[in-house]
């Protein structure tokens, strides 16, 4: 049983949970003078491979999702991201990960706009944080895209099933969330943080599946996920990956660290440049099917992603080491957002 007051709020949050999915202040709106800014000399060129950079991931609706993501949650959760996501774009990066929670909406489209490129290249996610009383998904949408300064957004989740708990409610606001893909508002439509209970909730009745399900993934729950993606599977459901450096810094001295490190060496032998352990992580990720999200605030730690792009493949057998080795272990490092039954 999870104790939600102690647990570390998901894949955006550092502040202490409560009874809601995401803390109160997460509900609320700043303004985009009030947020603080992340301070940075601004990319000049893309360090990385622009065609592995946006290679789509096709989806179950027919559209596709660029496979490396810039997200504005974790470090950057309620913090200015306009320089950050303009110097994501810059480099490279067309896959602008966001969400109401995140409280930087604002600066999120501001980025957008500062960086000129234009929208037919981006690829913009957000997600539903919760409603209030008398307020629908389409309302919640409609102030988002104002804040993001969009008509549309290419992927709108729901952030967490723990925001909509009750009978019936989950398959409620998934009738919603089809009405704003049908209306054009959005071009897909997912969820984050589902389990199968939650997802079998929704898939049942529904004229539309969720394109995505964003997770927690990497190598010490892979084991847990196993049935999940089997799920995922059956109904072309893509997995998106947060925290999926997550046992580089916070579950450091586990048995996924030596396999990684000797990776990470032949990688480095291979490529005659250096490689180190979250290139792999990415790499592991991507032999799976996964479309990555990460995020920083240090344009170095931008660029490094971004080297990935340019790394040799991952043999069948360093990923079956992967495997085999993160599943010595379970360390779910997010767990505010998931339900406490799977």
């Amino acid at each position: 049983m999870l104790n939600r007051s102690s647990v570390r709020l998901p894949h955006c949050t550092r502040a202490r949970a409560s009874r809601s999915p995401f803390n109160h202040r997460a509900l609320l709106s700043p303004s985009l003078s009030t947020l603080p800014h992340i301070p940075l000399r601004r990319l000049s060129s893309s360090q990385g491979n622009p065609a592995v950079v946006s290679a789509p991931v096709k989806l179950n609706d027919g559209t596709s999702i660029p496979w490396l993501g810039f997200g504005t949650g974790s470090a950057l959760f309620g913090r200015n991201a306009e320089l950050m996501v303009e110097a994501a774009l810059r480099a490279g990066i067309t896959h602008l990960d966001g969400a109401q929670a995140y409280s930087n909406e604002e600066s999120l489209g501001a980025g957008i706009v500062a960086s000129g490129r234009p929208r037919s290249e981006l690829h913009v996610t957000t997600k539903l944080n919760r409603l209030d009383a008398g307020s629908t998904v389409r309302d919640s949408l409609l102030a988002s895209l104002n804040k993001l300064k969009l008509d549309r957004v290419d992927l709108f989740l729901i952030h967490t099933p723990t925001a909509f708990e009750g009978p019936g409610r989950l398959k409620e606001i998934w009738k919603q969330f089809e009405e704003v893909k049908a209306e054009g508002l959005t071009r897909s439509i997912g969820v984050s943080n589902f389990r199968i209970p939650q997802l079998t909730q929704i898939l049942d009745g529904a004229t539309v599946p969720p394109a995505i399900n964003q997770i927690e993934y990497h190598p010490y729950v892979f084991k847990d996920l196993i049935a999940l993606r089997e799920l995922h599977a059956q109904h072309g459901i893509v997995t998106e990956s947060y925290g999926g450096l997550s046992p580089l810094f916070r579950a450091k001295g586990g048995p996924v660290d030596p396999v990684l490190a000797r990776i990470a060496q032949r990688l480095s032998e291979t490529a005659g440049q250096p490689y180190n352990e979250g290139h792999v992580l990415m790499l592991w990720q991507r032999a799976k099917g996964i479309v990555v999200v990460t995020t920083t605030t240090k344009e170095s730690r931008l660029t490094s992603y971004l080297a990935v792009t340019n790394a040799p493949l991952l043999t069948s057998e360093e990923v079956a080491a992967i495997d085999e080795a993160g599943s010595q272990w379970h360390r779910r490092l997010y767990t505010a957002s998931i339900p406490v039954t799977d």
